[in-house]
């Protein structure tokens, strides 16, 4: 997980977790609409999963 990944995450949590699949976009922007603040913990949690 690099810088630029981890500001993107922080600030546009759906964006950082493009490349995971859409399941994860999903939950990520579900959550982000619900409050920022999980959905920043929830892109945080998948970005840092080292089976992706």
């Amino acid at each position: 997980m690099n810088f630029w990944r981890v500001l993107l995450s922080i600030i546009m949590p759906p964006l950082a977790v493009l490349d995971k699949g859409c399941g994860s976009v999903l939950i990520v922007l579900i959550l982000t609409t619900l409050g920022w603040v999980p959905g920043v913990i929830a892109a945080l949690i998948i970005l840092n999963n080292p089976k992706n």
